[in-house]
């Protein structure tokens, strides 16, 4: 086996256990949280949290790891970050103390930056698309385990007990990123003031964060938001609430990969996101008209698939048309932006939820996929 494929094989397993360890507890995290006397809105501002602080960092650690042509310690310090976040919000009694540990499992979250840049660097520059559906599967089925197991632990033991099951993953994948290699090939030349800039700049770069900002606004408001206070409702158990993450994130890790590899190949990277965004819209605002549980878990397969339709797609062209030497900062600034979506999307539907009800929280998050599914049409490459 090739010192290539060595690394590959590494990473996927690596960023598996990392994406287990940030999961596992998020099937019955809402409803945890307003066990704790959370209401909608307090929800809404934890889940906001998470995406609050990556949209804080992401930007600069990616410039920074352009700066100094390092990737493979924010690796590290991700995964340790993730373990020291569930650790915390095992011990914690409040939704204030669950705030602060979420918030740092969004600056866990940034260094995300690097495992793609990384990752992405182990194949050729036209393979982007590739590598990106990869990963994503790599990061979706690290999810879709760890939400399965985390489902059944809290319904074996309770809903705190997940948290330390991510803890354990969450070591494990540190001691596993501690082997993973640097690519000394990457273009080490220092990225100046002037070319981020132009970076932060770049209209294809610009149309394809905003485009995430939606998809993210909508997959932190539904799936990992507030299905499972809808499930909760209709009388799912923490078991039940671990099943339907599950059924979920399994058709996103198909639709991951044959996002870049198939869909985009078939029928363009344009049409992929455009019909992914439809299917979205539909998924969220189906949502009010159920009344069975199992219907429920058909509709967020289907929420599943397009999202993973849409979002390896955007990643791939976030760095597509970007030189070497700044990938760490077009995808840091890709990643900060749509964090702004993981931040207002939850604290929007929250908000309208406490007012107006649950159903009229999805169905305007519906509306915001069709918004996307319009926009993308816009959409043009431009290379920096």
């Amino acid at each position: 086996m090739s010192e290539q494929k060595k690394n590959i094989n590494l990473f996927v397993f690596v960023t598996a256990f990392y994406w287990f360890s940030m999961y596992a507890y998020i099937p019955t995290f809402s409803p945890y949280i307003e066990s704790l006397g959370a209401s909608h809105k307090m929800i809404g501002l934890i889940l906001g949290s998470y995406g609050f602080t990556q949209m804080l960092i992401r930007i600069p650690l990616g410039i920074y790891s352009d700066r100094i042509n390092k990737k493979k310690i924010f690796v590290n310090l991700g995964i340790l970050l993730s373990v020291i976040s569930t650790i915390g919000m095992w011990f914690a009694e409040t939704p204030a103390l669950i705030l602060v540990f979420r918030s740092l499992a969004g600056a866990s979250a940034a260094t995300w930056v690097s495992f793609t840049v990384l990752f992405s660097s182990y194949f050729k520059d036209d393979d982007t698309s590739h590598a990106i559906g990869i990963i994503n599967a790599s990061n979706k089925s690290g999810q879709v385990v760890g939400m399965l197991l985390g489902g059944l632990i809290a319904q074996s033991l309770s809903q705190q007990y997940p948290f330390l099951l991510a803890a354990a993953a969450g070591i494990i994948g540190f001691a596993l990123s501690l082997k993973v290699d640097e690519n000394k090939k990457i273009d080490h030349k220092a990225i100046t003031f002037k070319e981020i800039i132009k970076v932060a700049k770049n209209r294809s770069l610009l149309t394809v964060s905003f485009l995430a900002i939606l998809m993210m606004m909508i997959s932190h408001s539904t799936t990992f938001g507030f299905i499972p206070v809808a499930a909760k409702n209709l009388g799912a158990t923490s078991f039940h609430l671990g099943l339907l993450t599950t059924i979920t994130t399994i058709p996103g890790i198909l639709s991951s990969y044959l996002s870049g590899s198939y869909f985009s190949k078939k029928i363009g990277e344009k049409n992929t996101v455009t019909i992914g965004f439809s299917l979205l819209a539909v998924s969220c605002i189906l949502v009010p008209f159920i009344d069975q549980l199992y219907l429920l878990y058909f509709n967020q397969m289907l929420n599943g698939f397009s999202q993973g339709m849409i979002f390896p797609v955007l990643m791939g062209l976030s760095i597509k048309n970007v030189r070497a030497n700044k990938r760490g900062t077009a995808m840091g600034f890709f990643q900060a932006i749509y964090g702004l979506g993981m931040f207002i999307g939850p604290i929007m539907v929250g908000t309208i939820s406490d007012f107006a009800g649950l159903k009229m929280g999805f169905w305007m998050i519906g509306l915001v996929g069709i918004l996307g599914a319009i926009l993308t049409r816009f959409y043009q490459a431009e290379r920096v």
